[in-house]
């Protein structure tokens, strides 16, 4: 999980002509993408990103249209090319990388799941989910048994013979998700892949994404407009305005610590509950002041990592604080009911 699968440096992409130049007259004068479009008429894309996701993570980036989190996404294996700045991908500089060596790495090391998945619709179930094995020149049966393997994985056994326009919006996206790690790709790309659907099959298909990464530990950037999903999927979520990062965190980094207004709208009717954990609320065992009589010896106890949720659950059965506890069973801190319903409201 330390190793590094992804890493951006100071990437730019502009639209428009002379990019390079507009580039350097950003950072002279601190043009803003309202200025960059009058000035010179063209579309700041990406604008100094730099991140780094490790190996096996799911690393979510957000934000709402025109933030540039789609053009971002490509720009990972070179189907977008920046304008500037540094792209390791599995430790190889893309950009140094030959037209024969992106299409390796393409086939082999990187999948990709967008919100279309433009299945072939002439072909079945199972020659699609086969064809990045096809186009490697694997032989049938070897093609057909990964399939068929995927398709188990992805809950679509019995339907390998049909074609696309047989099977439901969610049914195809899982058969998008199959033929992505038909070629055992080290990193997957996923752009909004869930956000045409319904909100019961969204949460089916988010469900089934968590358990085949838990399966296949795969890392994965993961593009969305959502930040109900970011939470549900990402272990590290981005936030993108005007073609910037604006907060990298955890989701509870980003929930309980929003960097400026931009976040703080976009967390503000999140519910904290099952978000939250004890950690980020308690009071450090050396600076708690226990009220007059208060004994501590008969307050229930708990883990750091138990969330607001577990702790109102545990509240309502005492009237004494809960003290939290590290691994090896160490008090560590309290949790009064004061400061648990600072954490449900928002404070620190």
């Amino acid at each position: 999980m330390d190793d590094l699968a992804i890493e951006l440096e100071g990437v730019w992409k502009i639209f428009g002509d002379q990019p390079a130049q507009i580039v350097e007259d950003i950072r002279r004068e601190g043009l803003s993408k309202a200025e960059v479009l009058e000035k010179f008429n063209a579309v700041v894309g990406i604008a100094d990103v730099s991140f780094q996701v490790n190996a096996g993570e799911i690393f979510c980036i957000m934000g709402l249209s025109g933030s540039g989190k789609s053009t971002l996404v490509r720009h990972i294996n070179r189907l977008i090319e920046p304008t500037a700045g540094k792209i390791t991908l599995l430790g190889q500089q893309i950009l140094d990388l030959s037209e024969n060596q992106l299409r390796e790495i393409r086939a082999k090391k990187v999948g990709m799941v967008f919100q279309h998945m433009a299945l072939f619709p002439h072909r079945s179930v199972r020659d699609n989910v086969a064809y990045p094995l096809e186009i490697r020149n694997e032989p049938k049966l070897r093609r057909w048994d990964v399939s068929q393997r995927m398709l188990s994985m992805v809950g679509l056994d019995g339907f390998e013979d049909r074609f696309p326009t047989e099977l439901s919006g969610g049914m195809q996206q899982r058969v998008g998700l199959a033929r992505a790690l038909a070629s055992d790709p080290d990193v997957l790309l996923m752009d909004e892949p869930f956000s045409a659907l319904d909100p019961l099959i969204r949460r089916q298909l988010q469900d089934q994404f968590l358990d085949l990464s838990a399966q296949l530990n795969k890392t994965t950037l993961f593009i969305t407009h959502d930040l109900d999903e970011a939470i549900r999927l990402g272990t590290r979520i981005a936030i993108m305005n005007d073609g910037k990062i604006v907060q990298i965190g955890t989701p509870e980094e980003i929930v309980t610590n929003p960097a400026d207004d931009y976040v703080r709208d976009f967390v503000k009717d999140i519910s904290k509950l099952k978000l939250v954990s004890a950690r980020t609320i308690l009071v450090p065992m050396d600076d708690y002041i226990p009220s007059p009589g208060e004994d501590l010896s008969q307050s229930p106890r708990t883990n750091a990592d138990t969330d607001l949720d577990g702790l109102v659950d545990l509240s309502i059965t005492t009237s004494h604080p809960i003290v939290i506890t590290d691994p090896e069973g160490n008090d560590i801190g309290v949790v009064s009911k004061d400061r648990l319903l600072q954490g449900i409201q928002g404070g620190q």
